[in-house]
This record gives structure tokens, sequence and C-alpha cells, in this order.
């Protein structure tokens, strides 16, 4: 086993009686990523989770979390784990330091080494002047980054995060990200799931997509973008020469779903042609007359595959193939 692979699933079936809610997983993740799961409702992300958390077992299929089999040696896996439940529940009647000193403690941290933690992990969640506050006079969001700070108390090697980010406003979500960007620094492997799917692309270094039970891709962002992206959506304002460059797609093999807004001089289609056929494009258009003000491009992103996934359960397909 290759100690540079933090996650390495092989296999990986869930069974719930006669309903199969993962199936075949085989998934590798390596050290130091920031790898984002996600997919449409029932696409069996969570029980993907809980077989990484150790909290139930796989019908059948092999987990490593640092070369560890997590199902021969638990104990030692869940050492090298933290795990970070959505809206993880908070005690009223501590403050913040008691908190953490309390998990610090049932984690076996000796006193002083407990207080170094604790003070690393208040500066990483960004919590070190809410030190002294009561946990239930937190906000929603400052209890998700107490959640990480608790998370982070034993040095886990693999962090998974289940909707970390909920109920988090603007400047929360950047420290968080920031957080993670900086633990992912320090050789630490971050599993992120979530339905915020801009603060995915903004905070992953990877991702996978699922979709009834199936992982249908995964890797870096934009090579499983690429991966999904058929066609391109190309959108042209022009200056004058509407009528021309509007004759000029209608008659291109590949120019498809065309749409023209005549008062605002805008041509806005989908693409399938490659890099060179979109260039080649722009000069017949520059050739024949039409003043461009502006071409561009759209890209597809993690929303819009998943967004494609629920409409029609499609499999990818690698542009250029």
């Amino acid at each position: 086993m290759d100690l540079a692979e933090a996650v390495k699933v092989i296999d990986l079936r869930v069974d719930y009686g006669d309903y199969t809610a993962v199936e075949a997983l085989t998934l590798t993740i390596p050290a130091g990523e920031i790898f984002g799961l996600v997919g449409p409702n029932g696409a069996g992300k969570t029980s993907t989770f809980k077989i990484l958390a150790t909290l139930m077992k796989p019908t059948y299929g092999d987990v490593f979390l640092c070369g560890i089999d997590i199902a021969e040696k638990p104990r030692q896996a869940g050492h090298l784990l933290g795990y970070m439940p959505d809206l993880a529940p908070m005690p009223s009647d501590l403050k913040v330091w008691e908190f953490l000193d309390l998990f610090g403690h049932c984690q076996g941290l000796p006193a002083q080494l407990r207080g170094e933690r604790i003070e690393h992990a208040l500066d990483h969640a960004v919590l070190s002047d809410r030190r002294h506050e009561y946990c239930k006079d937190l906000s929603r969001g400052m209890k998700q980054r107490l959640a990480l700070a608790k998370t982070l108390l034993h040095r886990p090697r693999v962090m998974l995060l289940d909707e970390p980010a909920s109920g988090m406003d603007p400047v929360s979500r950047n420290a968080l990200r920031r957080t993670l960007q900086e633990l992912a620094k320090e050789g630490i492997t971050v599993i992120v799931s979530s339905h915020i799917l801009s603060e995915l692309s903004a905070m992953c270094t990877s991702v996978g997509i699922m979709s009834k039970g199936q992982l249908m891709a995964s890797g870096p962002i934009q090579q499983v973008v690429d991966q999904f992206s058929v066609n391109r959506t190309l959108t042209v304002c022009l200056v004058t020469g509407l009528d021309r460059a509007y004759a000029l797609f209608q008659a291109h093999y590949q120019v498809c779903k065309l749409v023209v807004q005549q008062a605002e001089q805008v041509l806005r289609c989908e693409f399938i042609g490659d890099d060179m056929a979109q260039a080649a494009l722009l000069g017949e258009l520059v050739r024949s007359g039409c003043q461009v003000r502006s071409f561009s491009e759209r890209a597809m992103d993690i929303e819009d595959i998943l967004l494609g996934i629920e409409d029609s359960h499609a499999t990818p397909s690698v542009r250029g193939q």
C-alpha cells in the first residue's frame, strides 16, 4: 500500500436489505487533498461517509486509511480519523475552551499537551477571541467552527466533514476555506460533503461525483468538468452584422440550440467543437464583416454536471473521443 494514498476504497458495496446504496465504489485520495464528495440525494454519499468514519460496516469491500485496513484495525484507523458531522450537538453549560478541554481529556491528551492543542485548534478555527463564551451563545456558523476545532484536537491525518459550511455566513465560510487549505498544506487529507457547490469548487482540489450509488467520475476538479463537458455555451455580442452572424451560425455544423436576442445584438448557442474550431468560428465572423464586441465561452461547472445527472442520469463522455 502506497503511504501517499491517504484513503483507498476498493469495490465497496453497501446494502440495506434489498436496496443497494453504494455499488462497486473504488476510489483513491492522495494525502494533502481537499476532496469534495458530491451527488444528488440518494447518491450514496452518506453511506460512504459512514463507512469511512467506521460508523458502520460495508456489505463487502476494503477501506484503507493511510495504509491501515479499517476492518482489521478499526481502533488504530480511528486514531487517524477526524469526523465532523453536520450540526454536531453542543453543550449549553460549557464555555468554548471547556468544551475543547473535555474532548481533549476524553481522547487521553495530557493536560499540558491538551492546552497546546486547544490553542492550536482555536487558532485554526479562528475562535481564539471566543474561548470564554458559552457554547449556547455562539451563532450557528461559530458552532460549526467550534466543531471543526474539536475535530482537530488529536491531529487527525484524514478529516471527514459533513456539510461543514452549513449555517455559516460569508466571513465564516472564508475562514473555513483558509483553514482547510492550511491543513492540506500540512499533509492532512480533507473529505468534504456539501450541497453548497460554489464553496466546494472554491475550496476543493479534487472531487468525486456519485449518482445512484456509483462513482461516475473523480479527480482534479477541472479534469472532471472536462470529462462531462461535451458542449460549450458561446455568447457573441455584436455592434453590427447580426443577420450575417445568424446565417453563419445557423449553417455551421458544430452549432446547436441557437438563440438570437435581436434588440441586444446577441447570439447564444451550444458549440460542440474544440478550441481550434472555436477560434476558426470567430475568424469566420470577422471575415464576413461582422463587428464583434465580445466573444465568450461559459464552461460547465460542478453544479451543471449534477443538474444534468439529475435530469438524465447521463454517463460521462470525454471531449474529443
